[in-house]
């Protein structure tokens, strides 16, 4: 049977942040029938991330603003992703209708509206335009031009954003005056002639009720918020109650086992490693972090093994090489060690790492010579 068109069969979709125009689970499900896979968050297997509209309002709240999701976009485009706004991931899974024919290239629309190449990007990635990527359309023309104004005025793209996704449909923008500026003494703010109404996300069919849904992603936010602060316990009870809701969510339990490890509670972190592994065993960053909790054991045969496997699941991933290097030499096996340092470096020939695997070939080089005198 061949897979409905849309997307490739085999690819890896991941989330940041919650959707707020679809239940995730309903997308996993369609996804799943297109024969590919959807998770919380990135791995190294990820292909496609789709940034949900959760992240504005979080970033309007945080001190850092705008700058984490900034930072996410470009770590996520150099590492070869691609990158989608909700209303892309649903338009490509065919959940939601797509927009009239367009014609207008990303340039175009820099040429004739002034707005810059990386306020246009992000715009885009959060739906503030009718099309979430080019072909652009006529009516985007006209909103890139209203956002460039904005810009022009102290107006940040997240502001405008934010203020878009709480005016009402975006194409009906175009016809509205848009300002910046606030009676609370808030410069960034946007105001949109028109009165505020909710997002109209021009869905195919009945969600039915997302109660569940909306529960699991606020707890998984929540818990990646505790992670990032730091507080590891708390995270780590979190990601459980996440798991109780969800059984199968393989990240929510690689998560609580960095969080577990963090906290210091070793058999507890070895356990969820192994669990993660169960639930997705092509997870290679679950078999690499456990391979470094069965090394810091002092349990080698078991470290190398997981390793090996780290290594045989993702053949660009240098981390594993690089630990396995170290590893053997440790263990005294001088010549494996060289060959895997030489492995490293045909992945990796800039870093620090890679430096001091250079040198780690030149002392075994060295040791080797002496040997044979």
């Amino acid at each position: 049977m061949t897979a409905p068109t849309g997307i490739t069969s085999g690819a890896v979709f991941g989330t940041i942040g919650a959707l707020v125009a679809f239940p995730l689970r309903l997308a996993a499900r369609e996804v799943e029938r297109r024969h590919g896979q959807l998770r919380r968050g990135v791995t190294r297997r990820t292909s496609h991330v789709a940034f949900g509209r959760t992240l504005l309002a979080k970033a309007g709240m945080a001190k850092t603003g705008d700058a984490e999701i900034e930072r996410r976009v470009i770590a996520e485009r150099a590492a070869g992703r691609t990158l989608l706004s909700e209303n892309g991931f649903l338009r490509l899974l065919g959940l939601i209708k797509a927009p009239e024919t367009s014609s207008l290239s990303r340039q175009s629309l820099i040429d004739q509206s002034k707005l810059s190449g990386a306020d246009l990007d992000l715009l885009s990635l959060f739906d503030a335009f009718e099309h979430d990527g080019e072909p652009y359309s006529f009516r985007d023309l006209i909103l890139a031009r209203k956002y460039a104004g904005l810009v022009a005025g102290g107006a940040s793209w997240g502001a405008i954003a934010r203020s878009v996704h709480r005016s009402g449909p975006v194409a009906s923008l175009t016809a509205k005056s848009l300002n910046v500026g606030s009676q609370h003494g808030r410069p960034d703010a946007i105001y949109l002639e028109g009165g505020q109404s909710e997002l109209d996300g021009q869905l195919l069919f009945d969600l039915g009720s997302a109660a569940g849904d909306d529960t699991l992603e606020d707890l998984f936010a929540e818990a990646e918020s505790a992670e990032e602060q730091g507080d590891h316990e708390q995270a780590a009870a979190l990601y459980q109650r996440c798991l109780s809701i969800d059984p199968s969510d393989a990240i929510a339990a690689f998560n609580r086992a960095n969080c577990l490890r963090g906290a210091g509670r070793v058999a507890d972190a070895a356990h969820d490693y192994a669990r993660a592994i169960k639930l997705d065993p092509a997870f290679v960053e679950a078999w690499f972090n456990l391979a470094g909790l069965m090394s810091d054991q002092g349990k080698v045969a078991s470290a190398r093994r997981h390793l090996q496997k780290a290594i045989a699941l993702d053949k660009g991933y240098a981390d594993p090489v690089f630990n396995l290097a170290r590893l053997e030499f440790d263990a005294g096996n001088l010549a494996e060690a060289r060959r895997n340092w030489v492995r490293y470096l045909e992945l990796d020939a800039e870093s620090e790492w890679a430096r001091m695997a250079a040198k780690g070939i030149q002392f075994v080089d060295l040791q080797m010579t002496r040997t044979a005198g």
